[in-house]
């Protein structure tokens, strides 16, 4: 039998986290459509079906990122610590950071200083919880 290294065993672990981030989208893409017919069905709004189709959406990608990053994490810290690989992450990091904090602004449509704090698993649960209010 032949023995797993450590950084094998890292590079594993970051690739079931990119696995995971890519599922987390795709599950937007499929539950985003879903939760804004059940918002239309009940409230017959197309403002809110709209709202709730973008922060549902808007918000898996938030969480995708974020597992994206805790992939980019393991792979560098764990697996190929050099100068040159932690340069290459902190560069993804602030790109997706940048990204992350433009999405939050188009969702909530104000700065994330002027409003409580809210992950992208929150945006999701506010969209289903709304989705399923009635008019």
């Amino acid at each position: 039998m032949e023995s797993v290294t450590f950084a094998e065993s890292m590079e594993l672990v970051a690739k079931i986290f990119e696995a995971i981030g890519a599922l987390v989208l795709l599950a937007g893409l499929v539950v985003s459509p879903c939760l804004a017919v059940r918002s239309l069905r009940r409230s017959g709004d197309l403002q809110v079906t709209y709202r709730v189709l973008r922060q549902s959406f808007g918000g898996a990608i938030l969480l995708g990122l974020e597992v994206l990053v805790a992939a980019d994490l393991v792979r560098t810290v764990a697996v190929a610590p050099t100068i040159e690989n932690v340069v290459i992450l902190g560069t993804i990091v602030l790109i997706r950071t940048v990204l992350s904090f433009s999405l939050e602004i188009e969702i909530e449509g104000v700065a994330p200083w002027r409003r409580r704090a809210m992950s992208g698993a929150s945006h999701i649960a506010d969209a289903a919880k709304r989705s399923g209010d009635a008019a």
